[in-house]
């Protein structure tokens, strides 16, 4: 094994440990569904600030899933996990994990989250199925980019699920939220 490969596994078992210790911090700074609630609609509000389209569909939506912060590592062989608030009018509806595993080219380690916006009640009664929600596995989900951002309108919304990935933080070859699965969880 050359140098290189060395040091840059090393980089990315480093990043790993760091995101790993940031989390574990955070979650002892303060627990719980009060918690969780407050960082779910803080991180909606920013998503809002810097993307208008967001906030139109927030206002049209029957309920929006905010996980404000999953890690996301992998070298190899990947792993996310993140937890996230269900916001029906405003207010806490139920508590969620999100996990992944994923194989191939990827390398690194990221923290990022995201919001699903729910535009009718079939999509949302697929949340809570008893093994759990698998994105890309019934109702159609759209990841919201930047591009696509910039022209959709609540008129040009006709999906089931709108997903916006946000604050991306660390070095990951690759992200996407297809295969993730969601599920409920008692806070």
């Amino acid at each position: 094994m050359n140098i290189v490969k060395i040091k840059f596994c090393v980089f990315v078992f480093g990043a790993f440990l760091t995101l790993a210790a940031s989390h574990s911090i955070s979650a002892e700074k303060g627990s719980g569904a009060s918690k969780l609630e407050s960082d779910g609609k803080a991180a909606l509000n920013q998503l809002y600030a810097k993307v208008p389209a967001a906030k139109a569909l927030g206002s049209k939506a029957i309920a929006i899933l905010v996980f404000p912060s999953i890690t996301k590592a992998g070298l190899g062989i990947g792993g996310q996990y993140g937890e996230g608030v269900l916001l029906k009018g405003g207010r806490a509806a139920g508590y969620y994990n999100t996990t992944g595993v994923s194989t191939g080219l990827q390398a690194g380690a990221q923290k990022y989250g995201y919001a699903m916006f729910f535009m009718n009640d079939g999509a949302l009664a697929q949340l809570d199925k008893a093994e759990g929600f698998e994105v890309g596995v019934g109702p159609s989900v759209v990841v919201v980019d930047e591009g696509k951002a910039k022209t959709t309108t609540t008129t040009t919304a006709k999906d089931d699920i709108y997903a916006f990935v946000f604050g991306q933080k660390g070095l990951m070859a690759g992200l996407g939220i297809q295969g993730n699965k969601i599920t409920k969880t008692s806070k």
